[in-house]
């Protein structure tokens, strides 16, 4: 059996036409323009690199077009996706959820994985931290 040279791609396989960061809203994916249908799936290609400014706490949204509406990206347990769960590069696999008013992007599988915040090792002392907030 013979590999194929041409193959066509899927009509719903989206590719980013930009991922810009703005502190105070998120990590943005702009999506090409067009009508992306309720409870359609979607695979979403993030092919352009995220921003170095860019915190790994910033929720992500996609935009659509032109449009300004932000659309928030949500994980498979529908909290929001944040930019240390997303990798330039990658496809994702989305379902579109439509409400009155708006919508979002349903992530079908599990997103890249997180940092977290564990201690590298333990060695019988308490860790020190420095806290911020009130009284501080």
């Amino acid at each position: 059996m013979s590999c194929k040279t041409i193959c066509k791609l899927c009509d719903r396989l989206v590719i980013s036409q930009s991922v810009t960061f703005t502190v105070g809203t998120g990590l943005i994916i702009n999506l090409p323009a067009g009508s992306y249908s309720d409870n359609c799936k979607y695979c979403i290609v993030v092919a352009q690199s995220i921003p170095a400014a860019t915190t790994i706490t910033a929720p992500v949204y996609a935009t659509i077009g032109t449009g300004t509406q932000l659309y928030p990206i949500d994980k498979p347990d529908c909290s929001q996706l944040t930019a240390a769960g997303l990798r330039t590069r990658t496809r994702y696999s989305t379902r579109v959820s439509t409400t009155p008013t708006g919508g979002a992007f349903k992530m079908l599988g599990r997103c890249c994985c997180t940092p977290d915040n564990d201690l590298t090792s333990i060695n019988g002392t308490a860790p020190t931290t420095t806290t911020g907030g009130e009284g501080a």
